[in-house]
């Protein structure tokens, strides 16, 4: 494992499992909210985007998470390891509730500065329906890659991923 991206509804968790994993794999994360959106909430222009992805995945190794259907194909065909995280909607929900609490008036630690932490109906219409429309698409996207040879973890629920967590340190400690 050493490009991986991981992808799932917003509020499962991608972030906080970038961050372990990165720190566990010594691999830089690349937060795609982070990239896309400029201080002030503006988006970034599709060619500069584009650009910044492709500067990325030229690396040698680095962990992006975060969905952006945009580039999503770009950054699956480079990676190695892909996981999805693929909680049910009340979780999701929960944990974005969680984080517009944690960070009211403050920019959360994989957003630009300058984008404090928002939640509108929108967002909140679009985690409803992922389970429904988004993940039967991202599923079948999965058997592609792991048919193309790419390590693909699908996991339902936190428990799943800690576990995953949790055999990546028992593996890492290993190799020391």
């Amino acid at each position: 494992m050493k490009k991986i991206i991981i992808i799932g509804c917003g509020g499962a968790g991608k972030s906080t499992l970038a961050r372990k994993l990165g720190g566990i794999l010594n691999i830089q994360v690349y937060h795609l909210d982070a990239m896309f959106w400029k201080p002030g909430w503006v988006i970034t222009a599709k060619g500069e985007w584009e650009t910044l992805i492709k500067q990325v995945i030229e690396k040698d190794s680095w962990i992006l998470d975060g969905n952006y259907g945009s580039t999503m194909d770009l950054r699956a065909n480079a990676a190695d390891t892909i996981i999805f995280l693929d909680y049910s909607t009340p979780r999701c929900l929960y944990g974005v509730f969680k984080r517009r609490i944690m960070y009211h008036g403050r920019t959360r630690p994989d957003m630009n500065e300058g984008c404090p932490e928002r939640l509108d109906w929108d967002f909140i219409k679009w985690i409803a329906k992922y389970k429904r429309e988004k993940a039967p698409g991202i599923i079948s996207m999965l058997e592609e890659f792991k048919l193309q040879g790419k390590k693909i973890y699908h996991f339902t629920n936190p428990r799943e991923t800690e576990k995953f967590i949790e055999e990546q340190l028992i593996k890492g400690r290993a190799l020391t």
